[in-house]
């Protein structure tokens, strides 16, 4: 008895959905290929920001940041357009260097290094670069602030200069320079080393403001001698959330703020 051949079956067509789905897959590809790259983070913000204007723009997706002129113009100006990963790691790349750079004085407890909400801060032990009651900064210590101001230097970030104190009271046998209160010292302390930074150091005034704190943010316990060494300092803040940008109005050639700008 013969056998029936079957009839061969028609190949089946391949699904559209699946050309569509393969698209998306090495498009995706493609762009975490580009995020990879520690170029495309530091340099090239600018097209992680011209690829978020996508966003709200195709489908359903709402929100986000047309690329209209005025955008597309702006470019972000700055690294704060930057998803918050990618900001978080220029920050680590910039602690790294200045843990490198300041390893001698960290071991001699001359500097300290740490990150907090604010950005980076880098604190000068009030005692090792100033004498008691005085602003002056000592001598022997004036390469520690060149070595700050090459950092700041290789930044595009503000950069905020705060004077500490401890709650001692100025009195005139502690006043080596006849400061009224303690408010009086931190900001004289404070605008020593920005003057530093900006004389010897050729860091750009525009990048940097001072600020006086006198014994009002302690970062220890002042009813100890060693609490109230740690409160005596000058912090000098890397902010994270303010960049250089040249402003809109030619008329004011110097950069401003986004706090003061708007």
């Amino acid at each position: 008895m013969a056998v029936k051949k079957r009839p061969k079956s028609k190949p089946r067509a391949t699904p559209g959905w699946m050309l569509t789905m393969g698209d998306m897959n090495n498009l995706l590809l493609c762009f975490f290929i580009v995020l990879m790259g520690e170029e495309t983070i530091v340099k090239g913000y600018e097209f992680l920001y011209v690829l978020s204007s996508f966003k709200g723009n195709v489908g359903i997706m709402a929100g986000g940041k047309s690329i209209s002129k005025g955008n597309m113009m702006e470019l972000g100006h700055n690294i704060a357009a930057l998803p918050s990963t990618e900001r978080q790691q220029y920050m680590s790349r910039i602690l790294k260097r200045a843990v490198e750079a300041f390893k001698p004085e960290i071991e001699s407890k001359y500097v300290r290094v740490r990150e907090d909400e604010r950005g980076l801060v880098i604190t000068l032990s009030g005692d090792v670069f100033f004498d008691p009651g005085s602003a002056r900064l000592r001598g022997e210590v004036r390469p520690i602030i060149g070595k700050l101001g090459k950092i700041i230097r290789n930044v595009d970030n503000f950069v905020r200069i705060e004077g500490h104190t401890d709650n001692t009271p100025i009195t005139p046998a502690r006043a080596r320079e006849a400061y009224r209160t303690n408010w009086e010292l931190s900001s004289a302390r404070a605008i020593n080393v920005l003057h530093y930074l900006t004389d010897e150091a050729e860091v750009s005034p525009k990048q940097l403001s001072a600020v006086a704190f006198g014994e009002y943010r302690p970062i220890d316990d002042n009813d100890t001698p060693q609490g109230r060494a740690y409160n005596r300092r000058v912090d000098i803040v890397i902010l994270k959330e303010r960049f250089i940008q040249p402003s809109a109005d030619k008329r004011i050639p110097r950069p401003l703020p986004d706090e003061e700008w708007r």
